[in-house]
């Protein structure tokens, strides 16, 4: 037992003084807690777990006899059962916990094996805490890598601006004057050249009434008295736009006998000008916007 003894602690003392070979290694050597027990001491753990078993059966042969009938009720059976089962939790948590033997050979040889199981538990749990650290470490890079290409943009977009800015000092209020004038110049003309086509095609596809259209309503026996002061379908417009821009809060124009009815009526029809609510000898421009 005493040779026991020193061979462990010898093997124990190994690994100790190696320690710093083994801060340098990934992974530690293994503990050689290679211990056997002789035969008395095996023959007499033999005999302690027979006892033990004994005990059991004899334990288990007493739980058998003390079931009740199987004519019980099965609720009552059940609530049996709950209660002998929490007075058996009770009783164990009460109870100190004892060894199988107190042999200090069958000890010393199981707690080297409990040993050896915590060490290559530790190491599985060495070997998962190093990919765990291998897979963070990748991703750190991959992270550094993302953060200097942001800090370019930023650093990019920020020249940028300041670049900006300094143009936009150069830039004086005439300069500045003079582009607005421009794109209200702009503006201007290419409202002019909308008028003037709009006046193009309202003076072809929808002209004044002539004298040769009432002589021939006249022919068909439709009698039709032709004003000349009528005004065109594009001066009814530019009417209607002009009110509508120069008054919003009275936008509505009224009808006289310049008006050519059935123009008037189309506008009306087509959803281009609306009646006022309450006289409908006034019509405004339908609100487009």
């Amino acid at each position: 037992m005493r040779s026991n003894e020193v061979t462990l602690q010898q093997e124990n003392e190994q690994p100790l003084d190696k320690e710093s070979e083994v801060q340098d290694t990934p992974v530690p050597p293994a503990i050689p807690f290679y211990i056997e027990c002789s035969e008395a001491a095996q023959a007499q753990l033999f005999n302690e777990c027979e006892e033990q078993f004994a005990q059991l059966e004899m334990l288990q042969n007493e739980i058998i006899l003390a079931e009740p009938d199987s004519d019980e009720n099965p609720q009552e059976q059940s609530v049996n059962r709950l209660m002998a089962v929490a007075a058996e939790l009770k009783q164990w948590q009460t109870r100190q916990p004892e060894l199988l033997s107190t042999n200090p050979e069958v000890l010393l040889v199981v707690g080297a094996e409990e040993l050896q199981k915590l060490n290559s538990q530790l190491e599985l749990v060495l070997s998962c805490s190093q990919a765990k650290r291998d897979t963070l470490r990748e991703t750190l890079k991959r992270d550094q890598k993302w953060l200097e290409k942001k800090k370019e943009v930023l650093r990019a977009g920020t020249e940028h601006v300041v670049k900006q800015r300094l143009e936009n000092e150069r830039l004086s209020e005439h300069s500045v004057l003079q582009d607005t004038k421009k794109k209200i110049q702009k503006m201007k003309d290419y409202q002019n050249r909308l008028m003037e086509t709009l006046a193009d095609v309202l003076a072809e596809h929808f002209p004044l009434p002539t004298q040769e259209t009432n002589a021939d309503k006249k022919e068909k026996n439709i009698p039709q008295e032709l004003n000349e002061n009528l005004i065109s379908l594009n001066e009814v417009l530019e009417l209607l736009m002009n009110t509508t821009l120069e008054t919003p809060h009275d936008p509505y124009v009224s009808i006289d006998e310049t008006f050519w009815p059935p123009y008037t009526e189309m506008l009306l029809r087509h959803g281009i000008a609306q009646r006022h609510p309450e006289d409908c000898f006034k019509i405004r421009l339908e609100t487009f916007y």
